[in-house]
């Protein structure tokens, strides 16, 4: 099945293994035996993609429906680029080797707002046409998901399917549809009619924007009577009888994230202001212990991997966390499997959680104060004081860590320079405290990585109506961040001020976005998400092409009366709530997690009243 002109050409590229597909776990299905083909592509390198849960997930449910198969697409290196685009390779599935433009579907996951020019460039490698309005047969349906399309907007001009919130029952009722209305000789154009009647399915052909004479937007309607006004998210209700993999794919080339992944639950009982992903995954749902000690067991022994990670939001929020540790732990020990809770909670990390940890785990820890002052930390609901990050670090030293990580923010609304100033001195604080326990580890020197990554106001928050600070004053946070760190024991590390404005701007902007999304690809940019690809200059000539200043999404605040491109879009999330959020931040008063109070987010309403932290309130 490979292509011939496909392996002649690896021996002349980094990594070859990204490209022969055939990895334990990856699913060959003979095509005369199949309906539908789903070509499932991630925009960035096949090492990110591997480690995405997401994909994992749709992948295995995808190629147990009969008649359809889906294979992976991952964006080609630079290398590889090269070459395929100097012999006349177009871009291909790992499975078939198949050209990407030989799929019925062309989907792609949106985890991240800079990969945007990756999905116009593997179009583009493909050869298949850009723009939806280009794209006439019944072929190549361009369909995107992920938690970016809570705002497809910037990129509506090249998809056709947008796909709200969950796809575990969404997505196969798509491809069912689909395969109806190949069968029946239907046009694209009645194809996306039916869709469009799916709860959870956006069309973008379908509605038409209109401005005012400054640029804000002044509504988005639908084109047709049977379209719907706005646009539910679709929500999975019943994790316990959810699809989840039996297997993974496991790959050949180490991925970023190499290891099992169980979900343990969806949504987040915190509401920390700043976080998209706290508000679109609402409302909370949890899986019962039984059931992610199950599925944990099947993917250590059909995988092989050596380590099991634990995934949600904040995986020591789980309800039944100690518990299921107990069961979990002891297996892991038999198995000679390492066990990771990636999400920990400073308010939350017990002496029993951090005995049990300290069994089968002794890599760093890894916490989130995101502000260095309690003012700051009260804005954006943190909800964290700096007494119980002390309090965990200790328990954490004591317990045999000497590597710990603290991620911040810099740049959240309200914020001073004694705010970015106080990261520092915190960081100082912790690494006295380790010199300062008689039960520290012997013979280790403590290390403090500080991960300070620039605020970006998102779609589905309290701060969606904020600005996001300008290049020029988060250079600035950056010297009194650093002029403020004392310690040797203290690396800090941040992200580019340059990309947080392309990355704002993507994130809240409006149609208006897609020339320039098309210019800036044209000028070459891709891989955006990436220091050494990133093009600022093609960014800018792209904006100045098209006459729209990036400044007029990233750095303005919004006011609340001004109609949001999102608005015809419904996450569950009441508007009304996230405004009461926003003035209670400028306030600096917090508000109880889910579980302490029920803030009637609205949340529940898209999943017959089905929210496991109102329940347990």
């Amino acid at each position: 099945m490979r292509s011939k002109e496909i392996e002649k050409i690896l021996p002349f590229v980094q990594k070859p293994a990204r490209y022969t597909g055939g990895e334990p776990g990856s699913v060959v299905k003979d095509k005369s035996d199949v309906d539908v083909r789903f070509g499932f592509c991630f925009p960035d390198l096949y090492e990110i993609g591997m480690s995405h849960l997401g994909m994992k997930i749709l992948y295995g449910l995808l190629n147990e429906m009969p008649g359809v198969w889906c294979e992976r697409c991952f964006a080609p290196d630079l290398d590889m680029e090269n070459i395929m685009r100097e012999k006349n390779i177009p871009l291909f599935a790992l499975e078939s080797g198949d050209a990407l433009d030989a799929f019925d579907f062309i989907g792609f996951t949106l985890q991240y707002e800079m990969s945007y020019t990756n999905v116009l460039h593997m179009l583009s490698l493909a050869g298949i046409p850009l723009k939806s309005a280009d794209r006439k047969g019944l072929n190549n349906i361009v369909i995107v998901g992920g938690p970016c399309v809570c705002n497809p907007e910037p990129i509506a001009d090249f998809v056709d399917v947008v796909c709200l919130g969950e796809g575990e029952e969404l997505l196969p009722e798509v491809v069912e549809l689909y395969r109806d209305c190949k069968n029946s000789g239907d046009s694209k154009d009645t194809f996306l009619q039916k869709a469009s009647a799916i709860e959870g399915v956006y069309i973008p052909a379908f509605y038409d924007v209109a401005y005012h004479d400054d640029g804000t937007l002044k509504a988005v309607l639908p084109k047709y009577d049977f379209v719907p006004k706005t646009v539910k998210k679709r929500v999975v209700a019943d994790l316990d009888n959810m699809y989840f993999p039996q297997s993974f794919v496991v790959p050949f080339v180490q991925a970023v994230h190499d290891r099992a992944t169980a979900e343990v639950f969806r949504g987040c009982i915190r509401g920390c202001r700043f976080c998209q992903a706290g508000f679109i995954y609402r409302p909370i749902r949890e899986k019962s212990a039984a059931v992610i000690k199950a599925q944990s067991e099947a993917l250590c022994r059909n995988t092989g991997y050596e380590e099991l990670s634990l995934c949600s939001l904040s995986t020591s929020d789980y309800s039944e966390i100690e518990p299921l540790l107990n069961d979990l732990i002891s297996t892991c020990e038999e198995k000679k499997v390492n066990l990771s809770l990636p999400s920990l909670r400073v308010d939350n990390f017990s002496d029993n959680l951090a005995e049990k940890l300290a069994r089968v785990r002794r890599s760093g820890l890894t916490f989130a104060p995101e502000a260095g002052t309690q003012r700051l930390r009260d804005a954006i609901n943190k909800n964290v004081t700096e007494e119980e990050l002390m309090n965990t670090c200790r328990k954490a030293f004591e317990g045999g860590w000497s590597l710990v990580k603290l991620y911040f923010m810099m740049g959240l609304p309200t914020e001073t320079d004694e705010d970015v100033a106080g990261i520092s001195a915190l960081a100082d604080k912790v690494v006295d405290l380790f010199y300062s326990i008689p039960d520290k580890p012997k013979g280790k020197a403590v290390s403090i990585n500080v991960s300070c990554a620039s605020f970006i106001p998102k779609p589905f928050t309290p701060f969606q109506w904020e600005a996001a600070n300008d290049s020029e004053t988060l250079e600035r946070k950056k010297e009194v961040l650093l002029s403020a760190n004392h310690s040797k024991r203290v690396s800090i590390s941040y992200n580019n001020s340059t990309d947080t404005l392309i990355e704002a701007v993507l994130a809240k902007g409006s149609r208006r976005l897609c020339d320039v999304l098309l210019k800036a690809y044209e000028n070459g940019c891709k891989f955006d998400s990436w220091d050494e690809h990133f093009n600022f200059e093609g960014w800018m000539k792209a904006f100045e092409a098209c006459g729209v200043d990036p400044k007029f999404f990233a750095n303005r605040r919004i006011p609340f009366d001004e109609v949001l491109p999102w608005d015809h879009i419904d996450y569950s999330v009441r508007k009304e709530y996230l405004m009461r959020e926003n003035i209670k931040a400028h306030e600096s008063k917090t508000s109880p997690n889910c579980r302490q109070q029920c803030a009637a987010c609205g949340a529940d309403k898209l999943s017959g009243g089905v929210c496991h932290a109102r329940s347990k309130a």
